[in-house]
């Protein structure tokens, strides 16, 4: 199992920037991918930005260029720097992380208890 717990969430004027971070504990060296997610009111939770293996990144495209995620192995945390921030970046932002494979059938998702983002006009 492992264990993920997010903080650094917020108020923050348009414009704005805040820094999640998101610390994973348990079997950790299980784990393969991290990533943050978000969901709005009313609306499905999606991807913000992920964190694979072999050091790449991707990110949502209303996002490019103001998020940027990053991972420290050795402190078992990843972070989402969030710059320029929105009225429609509002959302609970949930860290993400998985391990094993559906091919071998131990594929498995943690989720993080969600941080609140409020970004004011």
């Amino acid at each position: 199992q492992v264990q993920l717990a997010e903080s650094g969430g917020g108020l923050v004027q348009a414009g704005g920037s805040l820094r999640l971070s998101c610390a994973a504990s348990g079997n950790i060296d299980r784990i393969n991918t991290m990533a943050w997610y978000r969901q709005a009111p009313g609306k499905q939770r999606e991807v913000v930005a992920v964190f694979h293996s072999g050091d790449v990144t991707t990110y949502k495209d209303s996002v490019k260029g103001r998020f940027f995620i990053s991972r420290d192995n050795a402190k078992n945390t990843v972070d989402l720097q969030m710059n320029n921030l929105k009225p429609e970046d509002t959302a609970v932002y949930y860290c993400n992380a998985d391990s094993g494979s559906y091919y071998h059938g131990d594929y498995m998702a943690y989720w993080g208890q969600g941080t609140q983002v409020t970004v004011s006009s």
